[in-house]
Parts: structure tokens; C-alpha cells; sequence
């Protein structure tokens, strides 16, 4: 099996490293100072007290590494929808693509039958880019619990967390899915396969399309937003609104709200990634996490006020910041 991570950022160099020591075949793309530093010293991967050195093929350029049996994509939404066109040279004929990303994926309606079924989502895909470059058929879902960070260039510290579920689109226990699930435990990862991938990656998302606008809109850690009665009562509303239609789509909930916002209290002074991202003058994960979901509301004819209402407020403090928005001129944009 030959794997190719691209982004090797914090979770794709945690993805990377345990692959590698694994015995599985791994490259990564990466760049900058990041790329020199695995190049030199290798990918160093700090679990506990104990570091993992990965010394594996590491380039900038896919063309410099060849067509793969995975490309695991674990650079951000609005990234990966930049970079299609230069992942090509990473896929053969039989190259399956790993969507290791936060929020609603490209493909979400490729092998969801219904009246939906391979509706291409403008706010996350503009121009269907992703979808024409890569190909749905290549997609495999991939929901990502654990947290880490980069400390330097080529040294990632890991927080908390191994699971990294996985899903066929259309919900088959395909051989190329099993096959990728083994090598993620033979990693030590724990690894499930859904026949309803898209329940978790919404339940993943439940979370993030609330808790992340709120804190970067309040500069509140998580605890904060999920505690504080008025900040509570918003993530409560955006949830129920993304449950309803959610549910209208085919799919379900394995808890309900309140054990989602108490889960979240329970992780403690967590500053979210979109604050983060706010106070570094990073571009905003905004559109995969909140912008899609008004779009699929509005898609199945589900009011989302709440949604549509802090959405308005992100995108315009983002705008601000000269950090939204992530596509260029797109009807969402403006």
C-alpha cells in the first residue's frame, strides 16, 4: 500500500508518522521551512514523552513523488478546493482520495440516493472544481478526532485523541475501505468503519459549526461558550436548526444536543480553531462549517435564522480581519 499525505500538517504528520511506523509506504506534501526541516531532520511526532522520527519521502511538488494507492487530504477545506488541480499527479487509475477535513466534504451527495443525489455544493466546491478535478467515485470519507499542534517546522506535538473513522460514500464495506481501516489500526489508530459516514461527519460537525463562529465572534474558549447561559441558548438553536434538516437529508443522531454541549464543556479552556485561526491571521474555516449548511437549508427548504444570523456576523468580522473570504468571487463571498 502506498499512501500519500497531503498536507502534512499537525494532523497529517500524526496521520503520517504512525502510518510510516507502521510499515506502510508514506509520503506527505508539504512546504516552506516545514518541508526543509522534514527533509533534514525527518517528521518528528511528540506522543507523551516519547518522540516518533518518520524519515519518509517529502516533497512540494507531487509530480516529484508519483501516482499513489491513497491520497489522504488533510489540508483544510478551502485549501484542498486550491489545490485540486495540483494533487493530479498523485492519482493513478485506482487512486482512492481520503477526505481528512473538518465540516461538510465536496462530495457529501455522490452515492446518497434520493433527490439529491450527486448535487454538487457550490459553498464548499465553487465551480465544482474539486468534483470535475478529482472525481467523486475516487472519495472516501474520513471523520478526525484527534488534536495536535506544530511546535517548530517538522515537530508536531500530539493532545489528545486516535480515532479516525472512514466511510464509503455510498455506504459499502468496499475491500479499498477495509484495507485502508486495517492499515490505520495497524497504526494503533482506532479506526470504524460507517455504513452512514455522513452521521458522523455531522455529528462532528454539530459541534464545530456552533462552537467555532461563537468563540471567534466572543474570543470565549469552549467551556465559555458552552456553559455561559446566553452563548448556550445560540449553540442550541444552530443546533436544532442543523438537525432538522440534516435529518430531512437521511440522516441521523447518536446523541442528542445537550450531551453534545455538555461533551464539549467537559473538554475545558479550549480555544477553537477559528480563534485560532482569527488571532493568526489565517484565512476562516467558515464555509465547509457554517456557509454549507445554510446552503443544504435552504436546498431541502429548512429555515436556519440562527445559523443565517451568526454566519452574517463571522463572515463580516472575517472580512474585516481581511481573513474571509477564503474563494475567490463567489455568490457567498459578497
Amino acid at each position: 500500500m502506498k499512501v500519500c499525505v497531503y498536507g502534512a500538517g499537525a494532523i497529517g504528520a500524526h496521520l503520517a508518522v504512525l502510518l510510516h511506523k507502521a510499515g506502510i509506504d508514506v509520503s506527505v506534501i508539504a512546504r516552506g521551512a516545514h518541508l526543509e526541516a522534514i527533509k533534514s531532520n525527518g517528521l518528528k511526532l511528540i506522543v507523551k514523552d516519547e518522540e516518533l522520527v518518520a524519515r519518509l519521502p517529502a516533497a512540494k511538488e507531487p509530480s516529484e513523488l508519483g501516482a499513489h494507492d491513497y491520497v489522504i487530504v488533510a489540508v483544510k477545506s478551502h485549501q484542498a478546493w486550491d489545490a485540486a488541480e495540483h494533487m493530479l499527479p498523485l492519482l493513478g487509475p485506482n487512486t482512492h482520495v481520503v477526505t481528512a477535513q473538518n465540516g461538510i466534504p465536496w462530495w457529501y451527495f455522490h452515492g446518497l440516493k434520493g433527490p439529491w443525489e450527486d448535487k454538487q455544493l457550490e459553498s464548499v466546491d465553487p465551480g465544482g472544481r474539486q468534483w470535475k478535478a478529482l472525481g467523486p467515485q475516487r472519495a472516501i470519507g474520513c471523520t478526525v478526532y484527534p488534536a495536535a499542534e506544530i511546535t517548530e517546522p517538522g515537530v508536531i506535538k500530539h493532545t489528545y485523541g486516535d480515532r479516525y473513522n472512514l466511510g464509503e460514500p455510498n455506504g459499502d464495506k468496499s475491500e479499498r475501505v477495509m484495507a485502508l481501516a486495517s492499515a490505520f489500526e495497524a497504526a494503533g489508530l482506532k479506526c470504524r468503519v460507517y455504513d452512514q459516514i455522513r452521521d458522523d461527519i455531522w455529528l462532528k460537525l454539530w459541534g464545530n459549526l456552533c462552537f467555532n463562529p461563537i468563540s471567534a465572534l466572543t474570543r470565549a474558549t469552549l467551556d465559555i461558550v458552552a456553559t455561559d447561559p446566553g452563548t448556550r441558548a445560540v449553540a442550541h438553536a444552530m443546533m436544532n436548526e442543523a438537525e432538522t434538516l440534516a435529518r430531512k437529508m437521511g440522516a441521523d443522531f447518536r446523541v442528542d444536543i445537550e450531551r453534545r454541549i455538555d461533551g464539549a464543556a467537559a473538554v475545558g479552556a479550549h480555544r477553537t480553531s477559528m480563534l485560532q485561526d482569527l488571532e493568526k491571521g489565517r484565512k476562516l474555516e467558515l464555509d465547509a462549517l457554517l456557509t454549507v449548511v445554510q446552503e443544504m437549508g435552504r436546498l431541502v427548504e429548512v429555515p436556519t435564522p440562527t445559523i443565517d444570523t451568526v454566519l452574517a456576523l463571522t463572515q463580516q468580522m472575517g472580512r474585516v480581519a481581511g481573513v474571509y473570504p477564503v474563494f475567490p468571487e463567489t455568490p457567498h463571498s459578497g
